[in-house]
């Protein structure tokens, strides 16, 4: 037999419910700015109807129903838009760097310009034309050593600047790989707080979102792929349970856990000494430039503070996916395997720029003599762009004679002014000019094609995110309507008690009051 307070009941559930509703809707109104914040949903289901299948059960043409209850609160959240998202962003991190990284060399190297080396190179050249016209003049003598100063400098000048920027890229390595470090510690913790909640029944989205938020960053830097392991007790259905995080190595090998559980790796970015990559370029080269050697992951877990040397898993260069991720950028900016990479291959195409030119000037200007009749000597000392001087100082020590004796002869310093025009075997049979020339031709090539595929990168991330965002993020009017549907539905449940209400009243003061 049904209960007279059941209708009470019933509606009791449609307030809680319906109230609920409105408490989640007014959260995702709180959070509609909130960065990686997923909009919540409740799943309302209708609750087991009257009479329960029984042998002492009343017969009715149909169950009763007894009203409505809150099955979940979920997140709304589309996985594979999300495995997209993050699969551009690992590109977008990538050539972002990349454009920055060779955008700051184009800075430095700064052509076509008044000032920069090709320059420079044109003003030594024509310095001696006034040497050629009148080889006795000591004011041009002079003026031909200052150029050769000022071309020296602008080499010195540019193997600085490009090693400084070489080892802020370095200090970014060290301050990325301490990010990433940061980013797993923190997914861990996440993870331990949802293990200690979802035993016990509960949903915990908005942890969800920022263990979310903290993949998506880490992304930026490197590729990895995540799984899900569901947790033990009285779990929800639609609980994610805790997440494990892994890199899989794009030259084969067994993939490195980095997250599991409660437990995280540490990253040690190293170079080839097994030194921490640092600003420091010079005391880590190998052949004279600074090199990448690898990252080292210690095991998951309590990583131990000299994870260098200690790791449980070691990522080469070869193990990271081309053109994914900042680290790979900054990595290749700064050079790996050998010399490879944007700054040290500038470094020794610059190097080598700087000892051909110092031989075949210094052979030829030692062929001539100076006007004191003495065989010329070297006019320029150094091998690389970072150590190449004038050491003439004296304007008559200038060799610009093809006979001793002979002041007023000119043939040794038009052969040295031909050497403008000479193709140079070592330099790719271009002259000293073009050869610099093709560098920087090159070098803006491979500008522009970071920066269009960044601005692709970008479009697409853009799209992708603006797709999820359709999917998981707060509309105030969606919310408002939904706002003003609960709010309706809520009035008519306290209707519905109010109704129950009368009829009870009537029940339990009217009946059994006849004659009064």
């Amino acid at each position: 037999m049904r209960s007279t307070f059941m209708g009470l009941e019933t509606s009791k559930r449609g307030l809680f419910t319906q109230q609920s509703a409105l408490y989640t809707t007014g959260h995702n109104i709180s959070n509609a700015n909130t960065l990686g914040y997923s909009r919540q949903r409740v799943n309302m289901q209708a609750t087991t109807g009257y009479p329960m299948a029984g042998l002492n059960s009343p017969t009715y043409p149909g169950h009763l129903g007894t009203g409505v209850e809150t099955g979940s609160i979920q997140r709304i959240r589309d996985q594979f838009i999300d495995r997209q998202y993050r699969q551009e962003t690992n590109k977008l991190g990538y050539w972002e760097s990349a454009a920055k990284s060779i955008n700051q060399m184009e800075d430095i190297m700064s052509e076509p310009s008044e000032f920069g080396i090709n320059q420079a190179f044109t003003d030594f050249w024509k310095s001696m034309e006034d040497v050629v016209s009148n080889p006795k003049d000591t004011a041009g003598r002079q003026v031909l050593i200052s150029k050769g100063e000022g071309l020296a400098e602008s080499f010195n000048y540019m193997d600085t600047q490009l090693k400084l920027i070489q080892g802020n890229i370095g200090n970014e390595i060290n301050v990325s790989t301490e990010k990433v470090n940061s980013i797993l510690k923190q997914i861990a913790a996440i993870n331990k707080q949802i293990q200690a909640v979802e035993p016990n029944g509960y949903v915990p989205n908005d942890l969800y979102d920022a263990r979310d938020v903290l993949v998506d960053e880490l992304n930026e830097y490197i590729p990895v792929s995540i799984s899900m392991v569901k947790s033990g007790g009285n779990v929800n259905d639609i609980a994610e349970g805790t997440m494990t995080i892994k890199f899989k190595p794009a030259n084969g090998g067994d993939e490195i856990t980095l997250v599991e559980g409660k437990n995280f790796a540490k990253l040690a970015t190293v170079d080839t000494n097994g030194a921490p990559v640092d600003g420091d370029v010079d005391d880590q080269a190998t052949n004279g430039y600074a090199e990448f050697g690898a990252i080292n992951v210690s095991e998951p877990g309590d990583p131990p503070a000299d994870a260098v040397g200690n790791a449980a898993g070691t990522i080469e260069y070869a193990g990271l996916e081309t053109g994914k991720g900042k680290l790979l950028a900054l990595i290749d900016a700064y050079g790996h395997s050998g010399g490879q990479g944007t700054y040290p291959e500038m470094l020794k195409k610059l190097d080598a720029l700087v000892a051909d030119f110092v031989t075949a000037f210094n052979e030829q200007h030692t062929k001539g003599f100076d006007s004191e009749k003495n065989a010329g000597v070297d006019f320029f000392t150094g091998t690389t762009a970072r150590d190449i001087k004038v050491v003439i100082s004296d304007p008559k020590k200038v060799a610009a004679s093809g006979v001793a004796g002979e002041e007023g002869n000119n043939d040794n310093i038009r052969l040295l002014a031909a050497l403008q025009s000479g193709t140079r075997p070592n330099l790719q049979n271009a002259t000293f000019q073009t050869y610099y020339k093709s560098l920087v031709g090159q070098l803006g090539v491979k500008g522009q094609e970071a920066i269009t595929n960044a601005y692709n990168s970008g479009t697409l991330h853009l799209q992708i995110a603006n797709s999820r965002a359709s999917q998981s993020s707060v509309s105030l009017d969606e919310e408002m309507t939904n706002l003003i549907t609960f709010q309706q539905a809520y009035n008519a449940n306290a209707r519905m008690i109010t109704v129950v209400d009368e009829t009870l009243e009537k029940i339990i003061n009217g009946m059994g009051r006849v004659g009064l």
